[in-house]
């Protein structure tokens, strides 16, 4: 039986632990390739995961319809973690300098749909202005705050949070389905 998204959220708040499972199938698949590309490591991109599903579980009670959809809900909170980790290596003073194609190729999900996926958001991204599609780059696959990408681009803070709020909202646009 295919459970809506929302439901299984509600009976992860309930306590379902195998809703929790079906949950972790259906989103895994979607979060772990960002994950990986933001992290740059499979140990830490799994590693990663886990705690995003932890949390998840955790805060299923504390899911909002009103504030977005099961996907952006997951997504959010893959992208979050994931920069989390990245900031703490960098603290620590490690690096990971893995090449995109290693970390990629790391990655044991299903090549075609991987790939059909980035052919997606590749797609997605270009119908963007340089300018927005640059900094909303920047923060999810370089994992850069706001500041951060106003320092490299040597651009006020302030059109750096316009460029990506517009450009956040443009996507939504373009990925809207049509009704």
């Amino acid at each position: 039986m295919a459970w809506a998204a929302e439901d299984l959220i509600r009976q992860m708040a309930e306590g379902d632990a195998d809703a929790c499972g079906r949950f972790y199938d259906r989103y895994a698949r979607l979060v772990y390739p960002l994950i990986l590309r933001i992290v740059q490591d499979s140990a830490d991109a799994a590693d990663v995961l886990q705690e995003v599903f932890w949390e998840a579980w955790q805060a299923a009670a504390r899911y909002d319809p009103a504030r977005g959809s099961p996907e952006a809900w997951i997504v959010m909170r893959a992208r979050t973690r994931a920069i989390d980790r990245v900031r703490a290596v960098r603290r620590r003073g490690e690096t990971f300098v893995a090449p995109l194609d290693e970390a990629m190729a790391a990655d044991r999900g299903d090549p075609a749909q991987r790939a059909a996926d980035r052919v997606v958001v590749a797609d997605v991204l270009e119908r963007l202005p340089e300018h927005q599609r640059e900094v909303i780059e920047l923060a999810y696959y370089g994992g850069l705050t706001q500041t951060e990408i106003a320092e490299r681009l040597k651009q006020p803070l302030g059109t750096v949070k316009t460029r990506m709020r517009t450009g956040l909202v443009r996507l939504r646009e373009i990925m809207k389905p049509a009704t």
